[in-house]
């Protein structure tokens, strides 16, 4: 397994292959569909206005992100009230959802990698090859175990989309996951895809 620390440089990203199995540790931020959708909307393509505290925060995301990884995460956080946050629950969402924006948020942001399950689709691949990053899939159902590798919540940022749908931002160590698109255009999704496809072209002409 490799071990590999946020921030990432291009190097590490264009070594990793598909198959490859990798244990994160350092800095990173979680980030679901209102995220994604709040990032294209106000920075990306600008057809929203930025509102409240969005450039303060824009500005902590671009060093925050920038070399660094996002997870499609829905967390259970314990601490609400007395803000002293605990990862309880931290199993990846399915990545597909961010499929319209994710290749823009890597690119704008230098992400180096994205981590979720499902796998996502071809403008994403693209997007992996030319920013450079990958596409980490972490284990479903495994929520709480996952929950044992973030050491640290340092913080959150637009508390205002709810729990789930916040930034959170955390520090991890030995986080598992495996390599399913990497920089060069591989992605084990299309391979399984396909795949599945001529297995379920034969079934139907029998």
């Amino acid at each position: 397994m490799k071990q590999i620390t946020t921030p990432i440089t291009d190097d590490v990203i264009r070594d990793l292959k598909v198959g490859d199995a990798v244990a994160l540790s350092g800095m990173m931020v979680t980030g679901r569909d209102a995220v994604h959708k709040w990032m294209m909307e106000t920075f990306i393509k600008k057809t929203r206005a930025p509102q409240g505290d969005d450039l303060q925060v824009y500005e902590e995301l671009k060093k925050l992100l920038n070399g660094s990884v996002i997870y499609h995460c829905g967390p259970v956080v314990s601490g609400l009230d007395t803000k002293e946050y605990k990862f309880v629950a931290a199993g990846p969402t399915t990545s597909i959802r961010e499929e319209p924006y994710q290749a823009d948020v890597m690119k704008h942001f230098n992400l180096k990698g994205v981590i979720g399950k499902g796998g996502m689709g071809a403008k994403t691949l693209k997007g992996c090859e030319e920013t450079p990053a990958v596409y980490f899939h972490a284990i479903g159902g495994a929520a709480s175990y996952i929950a044992q590798t973030v050491t640290k919540v340092h913080g959150v940022f637009k508390m205002d989309f709810g729990v789930p749908e916040a930034i959170w931002v955390i520090e991890v160590k030995e986080f598992p996951v495996v390599v399913t698109m990497d920089s060069h255009g591989g992605s084990q999704h299309a391979v399984v895809d396909a795949s599945s496809k001529k297995v379920l072209e034969e079934l139907m002409t029998r």
